[in-house]
C-alpha cells in the first residue's frame, strides 16, 4: 500500500498567498486511486505535475516526467533536493522530446487547455502498450463533457471516478488503433494596420487561433524609438509581438522568454531569422547579466492553469528594471483590474499610462536617464 507522502513540497515561486498550495486534492485523488486497487506501481510517466507533488512521491519508481513550463522542472528539483530525494533517478524530457520506451502507468493531471490535453494524450498513446493504464485527475468544479469526449478519442475505456474532496481521476485503459494527430497550429490574423500576419503554435499556447484582444491593443500603440536596438518580449508565447517587432525594426536584436516549452518552439517557428534569441526560462536571472534592453514589451500572464496570481508578473516587473538600458522603457499592457501601477512604481522612476480603453491599460515604465 502507498503511504502518504511524508516530504514537504512548496511551491515555486513561493507565493505570499497562504491559502494556496503545492498540490491539489486531484494529486491526492491519483495516489489514491493506486492505494484502492493495491498497486505498487513502477515504470511510470508522470505529466503537468506543477509543482513535483507526484514525482516526489512515486521517486523510488522508475519515473519519467514531461514538463513544459521551466518553473516545473525547478520546483520538482529544488522539491526533490529539499527531501534528499535522488533526481538522477528521474528522466527529465520536455513535451516535444522522443520517449524510448513504453510505460506501465501514466499519471496525468489535466490542463486547462483541452487542446493540450489532446496533445498530451497522443504522446501518452505513442508510448502505451495494451496494458497501459492511464490516470488523469482533476477537480470536480473544472470537469466538462468534452474532457471525456477527448479522452475517447485515445482510449476505449474510459471510465470516472466518484467524486472525493471535491476531485475525480479518469481511468484510460485500452488505446485505440487509429487516433487523430495533431501538432502545430496555423492561423492568420489581421493586425491593427490591415496587414495579415500568419503564425503556427503547438497546443496549450496562448492564444488558440487568433491574436488575443490585449495583446492587439498593445500592437496598435505600439511604437519605437531610435535607440531600440536590444528588445525583450517577456512571456512572448507564440512570438507575436517579437514578429511585429522583427517586421518594424528588422536591424533589432529580439530576445523572447516565456516560461513555457512549447511557447518558445512555437515562437521559433514564427520568426525570421536574423538577430533572434529564445529563452525558455522563468527569470529574467537566468538571461546573461550583461545583456540589457533598450525596450521590453509584455502581455504578462496572470492566469496558471485555473489559478488568478498576479505574483509571477510582479517579480517579473522588478527584474525588467534591473535589466533596462539607462533611457530604456518597459511597455506592458494589462486588464484594468488587475491595478499593476502601484507595484510598477515601486521598481521604476517614472510610471505612466500611457493609454487605456475599458478592458485595457498599457503602462509606459522607464528608469531615469
Amino acid at each position: 500500500m502507498t503511504e502518504p507522502i511524508p516530504h514537504e513540497i512548496r511551491r515555486y515561486p513561493p507565493t505570499q498567498n497562504k491559502s494556496l498550495r503545492a498540490w491539489s486534492a486531484a494529486d491526492e485523488h491519483i495516489l489514491k486511486w493506486f492505494d484502492d486497487n493495491q498497486i505498487e506501481p513502477e515504470n511510470i510517466l508522470i505529466l503537468n505535475d506543477r509543482f513535483g507533488y507526484l514525482t516526489c512521491h512515486f521517486n523510488s519508481s522508475d519515473v519519467s516526467v514531461i514538463a513544459d513550463n521551466r518553473s516545473q522542472l525547478k520546483s520538482t528539483k529544488k522539491n526533490l533536493s529539499n527531501n534528499q530525494l535522488d533526481e538522477s533517478t528521474i528522466q527529465f524530457l520536455n513535451p516535444l522530446e522522443d520517449i524510448d520506451k513504453p510505460f506501465s502507468y501514466v499519471c496525468l493531471n489535466i490542463p486547462k487547455s483541452l487542446e493540450q490535453f489532446r496533445f498530451y494524450l497522443q504522446k501518452i498513446h505513442s508510448v502505451s502498450t495494451e496494458e497501459s493504464v492511464v490516470i488523469c485527475g482533476f477537480m470536480t468544479r473544472h470537469f466538462t463533457p468534452a474532457i471525456l469526449e477527448v479522452a475517447q478519442e485515445y482510449f476505449e475505456d474510459v471510465s470516472q471516478s466518484l467524486a472525493w474532496k471535491k476531485s475525480r481521476v479518469l481511468v484510460l485503459k485500452r488505446k485505440k488503433t487509429q487516433v487523430r494527430q495533431i501538432e502545430v497550429d496555423s492561423f492568420t490574423d489581421t493586425l491593427p494596420n490591415g496587414s495579415e500576419i500568419k503564425l503556427k503554435q503547438y497546443p496549450g499556447v496562448f492564444s488558440l487561433n487568433r491574436i488575443d484582444n490585449a495583446t492587439r491593443f498593445l500592437v496598435s500603440n505600439l511604437s519605437f524609438e531610435a535607440d531600440d536596438q536590444h528588445i525583450l518580449d517577456l512571456g512572448s508565447g507564440n512570438g507575436v509581438l517579437a514578429k511585429v517587432v522583427q517586421i518594424e525594426k528588422p536591424g533589432a536584436d529580439i530576445h523572447l522568454m516565456d516560461d513555457s516549452y512549447l511557447a518558445i518552439e512555437s515562437s521559433r517557428l514564427n520568426m525570421d531569422e536574423g538577430s533572434v534569441s529564445f529563452h525558455w526560462t522563468d527569470t529574467l536571472d537566468d538571461i546573461d547579466e550583461d545583456i540589457k534592453f533598450d525596450l521590453v514589451i509584455s502581455n504578462p500572464p496572470f492566469h496558471l492553469e485555473y489559478e488568478v496570481n498576479t505574483e509571477v508578473a510582479v517579480e517579473l516587473f522588478r527584474e525588467v528594471a534591473g535589466r533596462l538600458n539607462q533611457g530604456g522603457r518597459f511597455l506592458c499592457v494589462a486588464n484594468r483590474h488587475l491595478g499593476y501601477r502601484p507595484h510598477l512604481k515601486k521598481f521604476f522612476t517614472k510610471c505612466d499610462e500611457l493609454v487605456s480603453n475599458k478592458k485595457f491599460v498599457i503602462y509606459s515604465c522607464r528608469m531615469n536617464s
